[in-house]
Order: C-alpha cells, then sequence, then structure tokens
C-alpha cells in the first residue's frame, strides 16, 4: 500500500470503465409522480451548464443547509432554530431536485460519460451523511446517542449495500420505497420541526410512554433493516460472474470487509471512549466516520465500473486509527483534539482521492469535469436540419417552421 499513487487507474481500468455502460432499474412510488416536474425543470436549465454542476451546486447546498443546523445543535440536543430546520427541509429538495436532473441534462445536452455516473454515485454517499445527521439533530435524537449512531449507520449501511448489490448483479436495483421517497420522508421531518419545533418530538406517546422520535427512530431502523436484508437476499443469490462471482470476478462477500473496517472501529471507539467522545460530539465524529464510509463507497462503485477488485485497506483508515492508538495509550491526547485530527485528514484524503480519480477519467475520455461544449452537439445537429429543411420548403411551411425551432432546440428533454 503505497501512501500516494501518480495513477490510481490503471491503463485496463480506464477501458474497462469507457465500457462500462449504466444500468439501473427502479420501481421507486414517488418518481412517477415527480418526473414532470423534473422534466419541467431540467427544460428550464440552460444548455450550457454542465450536468456535474449541477450535481455539486445541489451537494453544497445540502451541506451548508445542514451545517447550519449542526452549528446551533452540534450535539443533537439542543434546539435549532425553526428557520434552519425549513432551510434544511429546502436544502434537502432543492439536493434532490437537481440531483434528478443532472441524468436528463447530461443526455439533454449529449454528454454523457461514465463520469457522470461516478460524479453521481459519489456525491450521493456524501448527501447520505449529511442528510441521516440532519435529521436526527432536526428531531433531537441525542438525547438517545446509542439510537442516533445506529440510524446514521443505517443509512450508511443501506447506500453501501445498495452499490455493493451492482457489484454483484451489475445493476443497480430499486425498490418501491427507496432513496426518493427517503428524502422526501426527512423534507416532511424538517417540515414539522420548523412549524411545531423541534419540542414536538420530545412529546411522550399515550399509553405506551415512548417519545415521538423514539417511536420514529425504531421506524426508520427497522425499515432499513428490512431494505439492507432485501439487497442481502438478492446478493446471496449470486452475481453475473463466473460461478456466480462479481462483475470483477471476485468473491460476493468481499465488500463486507473494507466496510467492516469503517463500522466496526466506529462502534468500538465510540463504547471504550472515556471521555464520551461520541456523545459529547456526534456530529462530528459521525462526519468523520461518514467520509471514511462515503471514501469506501466510492471506491466499491470505481470497482464496480472498472470490473476490478476491491482493496480492502487504503489510508481514510489512519483517521479511525488515531482514535483507537489514542485510546490504547490511555488518551495520551484530549480526544475531541483527536478526532478534530481524524475529521481533517479524512476530508483531505477523501477530496484527494476523488479529485485525482475525476482528473484521470476526464484525461482518458478528453472531457472536462465542469464544463461541456456549447452550443451542444446534438443541438447543433438539429439546428443544421432544421435549416436544411426551411431551405427545402414553400414560404408558408418555412414560415412555420422558423416559429417552432427554437421551442424544439431549447425545451426538448431526452429522457
Amino acid at each position: 500500500m503505497q501512501f500516494y499513487k501518480e495513477r490510481i487507474l490503471n491503463a485496463a481500468q480506464l477501458k474497462r470503465l469507457s465500457e462500462h455502460k449504466y444500468s439501473c432499474t427502479s420501481a421507486s412510488i414517488l418518481d412517477a409522480w415527480l418526473q414532470p416536474w423534473w422534466c419541467w425543470l431540467v427544460s428550464k436549465t440552460p444548455l450550457w451548464l454542465a450536468p456535474n454542476l449541477i450535481t455539486i451546486l445541489g451537494l453544497i447546498i445540502n451541506i451548508v443547509t445542514t451545517l447550519i443546523l449542526v452549528w446551533y445543535s452540534p450535539d443533537a440536543r439542543q434546539d435549532p432554530p425553526r428557520w434552519a430546520c425549513a432551510l434544511c427541509a429546502l436544502g434537502v429538495f432543492v439536493y434532490q431536485s437537481l440531483d434528478a436532473i443532472d441524468g436528463k441534462q447530461a443526455r439533454r445536452t449529449g454528454s454523457q460519460s461514465p463520469l457522470g455516473e461516478l460524479f453521481d454515485h459519489g456525491c450521493d454517499s456524501i448527501s447520505t451523511v449529511f442528510i441521516a445527521l440532519g435529521a436526527c439533530i432536526a428531531v433531537k435524537l441525542g438525547e438517545y446517542p446509542t439510537w442516533m449512531f445506529f440510524q446514521c449507520f443505517c443509512a450508511m449501511t443501506l447506500f453501501y449495500c445498495a452499490h455493493w448489490q451492482a457489484y454483484v448483479t451489475g445493476t443497480l436495483k430499486l425498490g418501491r420505497i427507496d432513496v426518493t421517497e427517503a428524502q422526501y420522508s426527512i423534507m416532511v421531518i424538517h417540515l414539522i420541526s420548523a412549524i411545531l419545533g423541534p419540542d414536538f418530538w420530545a412529546t411522550q406517546l399515550p399509553t405506551i410512554n415512548i417519545s415521538i422520535n423514539l417511536m420514529s427512530n425504531y421506524v426508520v431502523v427497522l425499515l432499513t433493516l428490512s431494505l439492507v436484508f432485501g439487497y442481502v437476499k438478492v446478493i446471496m443469490k449470486g452475481g453475473v460472474g463466473k460461478n456466480g462471482s462479481t462483475v470483477a470476478g471476485t468473491s460476493i462477500l468481499s465488500p463486507v470487509i473494507p466496510f467492516s473496517f469503517v463500522v466496526v472501529p466506529a462502534f468500538i471507539i465510540f463504547q471504550k471512549s472515556e471521555s464520551h467522545v461520541y456523545e459529547n460530539h456526534p456530529s462530528l465524529y459521525i462526519i468523520a466516520f461518514g467520509m471514511v464510509a462515503a471514501k469506501v463507497t466510492n471506491r466499491l462503485v470505481v470497482a464496480h465500473m472498472t470490473k476490478s477488485e476491491m482493496d480492502y485497506y487504503d489510508w481514510s483508515m489512519l483517521g479511525p486509527s488515531m482514535l483507537f492508538l489514542n485510546q490504547y495509550f490511555n488518551n495520551a491526547l484530549p480526544e475531541y483534539y483527536v478526532l478534530w485530527m481524524c475529521t481533517i485528514w479524512v476530508c483531505i484524503d477523501f477530496m484527494r482521492y476523488c479529485g485525482q480519480i475525476c482528473l484521470e477519467i476526464c484525461d482518458h475520455l478528453k472531457i472536462r469535469l465542469f464544463w461541456i461544449p456549447y452550443p451542444p452537439v446534438n443541438v447543433q445537429a438539429n439546428m443544421q436540419t432544421s435549416a436544411h429543411e426551411r431551405n427545402v420548403t414553400s414560404d408558408s411551411e418555412k414560415s412555420e417552421s422558423e416559429d417552432s425551432a427554437p421551442l424544439l432546440n431549447n425545451n426538448s428533454i431526452i429522457t
């Protein structure tokens, strides 16, 4: 294992990546209802706007609005302002809408590429951490730190299992209740906190004497576990590779190991901490380990798209190792400071990895990350075709085609 590799992807991996075809099936209930909104939204999007720029813009909005909640309630036990909850609901809505149209924009402008799929899933892996954390703060789940831990890590596990299944079967399969439904449910949670106040979730339910936030947590965890079980059930049926292996010809169980290197240390450090570093700083703790989980998920996506074996360990694990070794040496340094060092390290390492991967793919495919040709090639072809047709039509037909051409060129949506 090298600290720094000049290139992450070799020539064979890049070749397989360029041959990769995106395969996804979805039975989502809300997706069908939201298609008209997404189609209208993308029709109003400028043709010069790169799909990856749309994705990253939504992610930045989502992160910023969540960090505002974290600022006011870092331990998820204080009451965040109602306007912050409303703003976070808006942030999730904006992210979800922009995330839904980036693929449409890519097809609309003829700029589809494997990089777009990887970039989209990479942003989703980060967003999963912040959306789950924001929901916990909105319902003040920090009053039950163990359940907050499980809820956040259940969300990360669910996202990882979805891509684990894709690595095994070659197709990302989304069910009737999946990511879109989860995101809109969290928007509703934020709006309830904004309208009724975060204290609403501490209300005790009659007869059973359980608070609403704890009851809702039970429901979320049970639903998440049922979805994870569904993914595992599909995985255990075998993959599309030789002898039921993954797309890379590896064992279908191999992705368990790198993700275990994230979840297991996170739980052990949480339990063994003498200073209760997680209970006192749950948001920072979840962001730190969430970034490690996001990188592991991204490595799984890269392994799927390049049909390669997934590495079990990398340098992002140095962050959790700092906390683990500090506990082993009887907290030679205050755990809070070590947690900050861990967070900074894993964030820098994650950004370095993602940046290098994107640059290597851009160089191989001869494209740019946040820029596309304008006017798009398919629009130019439409304009040339329209011009040719106008030259061979009568005066009346010419007038009619000129009236419709701008609308078709600017608002046509290829879905």
